[in-house]
């Protein structure tokens, strides 16, 4: 069991040797990249919200 979690670590150990990180010119324009996508759709769902909001506001006028 022991030999187990030893050579657990020690493949896990190997693999982050050959990880290949992204430069630092890479990192800045990937969030970049996430952070637009996350405002855009966060403008969409908000705006998604809004309609169904006005629309079901409208509903509840001719019900009541």
């Amino acid at each position: 069991m022991i030999q187990k979690i030893r050579q657990f670590f020690s493949d896990v150990a190997l693999e982050g040797k050959r990880i290949s990180w992204p430069a630092r010119q890479e990192l800045v324009e990937s969030s970049i990249v996430v952070i637009a996508f996350i405002i855009i759709l966060a403008i969409v769902i908000m705006l998604c919200d809004e309609a169904i909001r006005l629309v079901l506001q409208e509903i509840f006028k001719w019900v009541a």
